[in-house]
């Protein structure tokens, strides 16, 4: 039975701490735009206006995806010491971004219908009391983006970026991507709320009743064409697509260029990020050197502050003789 102390081998995989002053921006602005979709849709219907019951439900989806962030927060706080989740709860965030990208999508189809249909059949409004609600959710929406931008640009600062290969602070390591679904659907209806005023205008003074639906398409486009890059970031960090990422060639210098010329190779290296700006890598390494160790190869590596967990093998070649791999495990 081994008794000595293990602590200096053994870590936690708590690689982030999460993000306070996006979870409580988030949850602030799911309440208001859950009021102002209740507003709307009133107003809507009071008024006999298509275009307010239309950005009313049209709010109430976005309600619900940004719900759903703050519900990721929540559960990755809550999770964030529990050993079944190999590298921490950090993922479940990004989880939430990608979902709340997907209803995105939802609502793209929902808008694109509804402008085809008023194309097809135009509905009598009531212009100037629609353009007064519609102005009240843009002032609503341009409140929720200030708060969501601040809480961005505050955990920007506290966080710790990764660094580039020159030791420079990186900040597209630390987004928060569960945030940036949030701030996206509200930037999404702010500029749908001005398509919507715009449109409202036009239909007020000229009479140009066709003017709403056909803003509400391109409106579409616009937020389909977001959607689209919030899918592609979230999913590339579900799918451990990371070995583009810049540490990926900091990692395979630092090992190669740590030693005498030309003495170590990297043939195997996989990285994949496990936090904001928290990267895991496993690699392989074959020598000529003997005296080199995994716990060496780790020294090198850890000059990248990025790089919290290290699984390294080396290999030791020689013209007669093949060692076996020795394994180590470092943080």
């Amino acid at each position: 039975m081994h008794t000595h102390n293990l602590d200096q081998w053994q870590h936690d995989h708590v690689f982030d701490t999460g993000n306070s002053a996006g979870e409580r921006s988030t949850r602030l602005v799911m309440w208001m735009t859950a009021a102002m979709m209740v507003a709307e849709i009133a107003a809507g219907w009071y008024y006999n206006s298509m275009a307010l019951l239309a950005d009313g439900f049209h709010m109430s989806s976005h309600a619900v995806a940004i719900g759903l962030s703050a519900f990721a927060y929540a559960a990755a706080r809550k999770y964030t010491a529990d050993p079944r989740f190999a590298f921490g709860t950090w993922k479940i965030e990004v989880l939430g971004g990608f979902a709340s990208a997907i209803f995105l999508l939802v609502v793209v189809a929902l808008m694109v219908a509804g402008s085809l249909e008023r194309l097809v059949s135009p509905q009598p409004i009531q212009y100037l009391e629609a353009m007064v609600i519609a102005g009240i959710g843009l002032l609503v929406n341009i409140v929720s983006a200030f708060l969501l931008g601040a809480a961005h640009h505050d955990h920007g600062h506290d966080h710790r970026h990764g660094h580039d290969h020159h030791g420079h602070a990186n900040p597209a390591h630390g987004h928060d991507l569960n945030l940036k679904s949030a701030y996206v659907h509200v930037v999404a209806d702010a500029a749908t709320s001005v398509l919507a005023i715009v449109a409202l205008g036009g239909g007020w003074l000229y009479d140009w009743w066709w003017l709403d639906p056909v803003m509400g398409i391109i409106g579409a486009i616009v937020v389909a064409l977001w959607a689209k890059r919030l899918i592609a970031e979230t999913s590339k960090v579900l799918l451990d697509r990371e070995m583009d990422a810049p540490v990926v060639q900091e990692i395979r210098d630092a090992v190669e260029e740590g030693g005498r010329a030309g003495e170590t190779v990297v043939t195997d290296l996989h990285v994949w990020r496990v936090g904001k700006g928290a990267y895991s890598c496993a690699l392989s390494v074959v020598t000529h050197d003997p005296a080199l160790t995994p716990t060496r190869v780790r020294e090198w590596i850890s000059i990248h502050e990025e790089v919290v967990h290290v699984t390294a093998e080396v290999n030791l070649c020689e013209q007669e003789d093949e060692r076996r791999p020795t394994h180590a495990h470092a943080t």
